[in-house]
């Protein structure tokens, strides 16, 4: 017997956040290890990453995962059982072998992601470590900073506000208990603000308030007022981070913000974030144009320099080569790393590495349609990426990963080293 092989693959159907099927896989070893792993899924989803196969028809709206569930029973199966749990690398290989497709269409990206998943937790099981441990090897690492949503919007909240995610980064925390600490008295803050103006509606997707805002920078106002009133300084303890999700937004150097009933050029929108980057303390951006719009990232990066993370999610859909491609044309200086949207943990891993190898800041992220599973929060620590995004701060798909990295903090006792503000690219962090 060999205890590090594979012996057993399994799959269910469960459920995310929004009430869809999804798939969950489960590896068990030889030795008794085992792993389980559950896919997400995206709401604003970039064209190049890896297809989330769903089966069409009337069953679920359509939305069902049964034939992903048998890829995952049959052909995954078949081409992991047997093979060393321990070899992440060689492991998925096979699985992007058995899919023999550039975009994981065949099997779906939902079908290897899970599988690949679960074999690294099955490996941590198997070795009697933590996942983010067996990730890390013997590397140092670090509890990342949280990148958490305060008002939600785009497509996550109906679009009531153009805006994707309004989101604040704790740069003053010194622990990531505190910095948790913080933007959970943001939080409670910025609800309260929409309450006394008789603007509070629930929460969107991902846990951040329902957005009643008359204008898009009204929602900016709110969020430093937030900040504010939570007894903190804009800037100097919680800055602003964007997820602009421009794509959603048009096409072809044309983009409209519905709520101003403005339609802007390529040019006249980056004189819009530039004006913002004056205005408020932001020090990350995320999808600040379409991903066709490469020509708009170079002028935009040039534009803006050091004074803010430019973060690649739908333009660089956590590819290697994308990543690489970017630093050498100098159109973003930040990767969003995002599993489900590579389609295996070592293609994951790649992208990050490859933005570590070009100086951009790394950020682990999780998906719109999450679950209980806390694997990214093992990922951002164990492959030491220095930011993690999940959500808000509320939502228990969204607390449970926020809570797992509190945990692993406490387990690292004094060797605990907070990443903070340093992970940041730009003149707010290290980079």
């Amino acid at each position: 017997m060999n205890a590090m092989r594979i012996a057993h693959v399994r799959a269910r159907r469960v459920y995310d956040s929004r009430g869809r099927p999804t798939v969950e896989a489960e590896v068990v070893l030889e030795g008794g290890g085992r792993g389980r792993a559950i896919a997400p899924a995206g709401a604003s989803r970039g064209a190049r990453e890896a297809i989330d196969l769903r089966d069409g028809g009337t069953a679920f709206g359509g939305l069902d995962v049964a034939t992903a569930l048998r890829n995952v029973r049959t052909t995954l199966a078949a081409a992991v059982t047997g093979r060393d749990a321990g070899d992440q690398a060689g492991v998925d290989a096979l699985i992007v072998a058995a899919d023999g497709t550039p975009n994981k269409a065949r099997l779906g990206g939902n079908a290897t992601v899970a599988v690949s998943l679960a074999v690294a937790a099955a490996a941590a099981d198997g070795r009697g470590v933590p996942l983010w441990r067996h990730l890390a090897g013997d590397a140092p690492v670090s509890l990342p900073l949280p990148e958490v949503q305060i008002f939600g919007g785009g497509a996550h909240a109906g679009r009531r506000l153009d805006l994707q995610d309004l989101m604040v980064m704790p740069v003053g925390a010194h622990s990531f208990a505190e910095a948790l600490a913080m933007v959970a008295e943001i939080y409670r803050a910025a609800g309260a603000l929409m309450a006394e103006r008789g603007a509070l509606a629930g929460v969107a997707d991902e846990g951040g308030w329902w957005p009643q805002f008359d204008s898009n920078e009204q929602a900016l106002d709110t969020l430093v007022a937030a900040i504010e009133r939570a007894g903190f300084a804009p800037g100097a303890d919680a800055a602003i981070s964007l997820d602009i999700a421009a794509s959603e937004l048009g096409r072809d150097g044309r983009y409209r913000l519905a709520l101003d009933d403005r339609e802007f050029d390529r040019d006249a929108l980056a004189a819009l974030w530039l004006r913002w980057l004056d205005r408020y303390p932001i020090a990350s951006i995320e999808d600040p144009f379409g991903e066709d719009d490469a020509d708009a990232w170079t002028a935009f990066a040039r534009a803006a320099g050091h004074r803010v993370q430019i973060v690649g999610d739908d333009f660089l859909t956590t590819s290697a080569a994308r990543v690489t491609a970017a630093a050498a044309a100098g159109t973003c200086n930040a990767v969003l790393v995002k599993p489900n949207q590579a389609g295996t943990v070592s293609e994951a891993r790649a992208a990050l590495e490859a933005g570590r190898a070009a100086g951009f800041g790394t950020i682990v992220s999780a998906r719109s349609g999450e679950t209980e599973d806390v694997s990214v929060a093992h990922l951002a620590v164990g492959w030491n990426a220095g930011q993690l995004k999940v959500g808000s701060f509320a939502r228990g798909e969204r607390m449970a990963k926020w809570n797992e990295v509190l945990r692993i903090e406490e387990a690292l006792g004094g060797t605990a080293r907070y990443a903070g503000a340093s992970a940041l690219h730009g003149r707010w962090g290290g980079r």
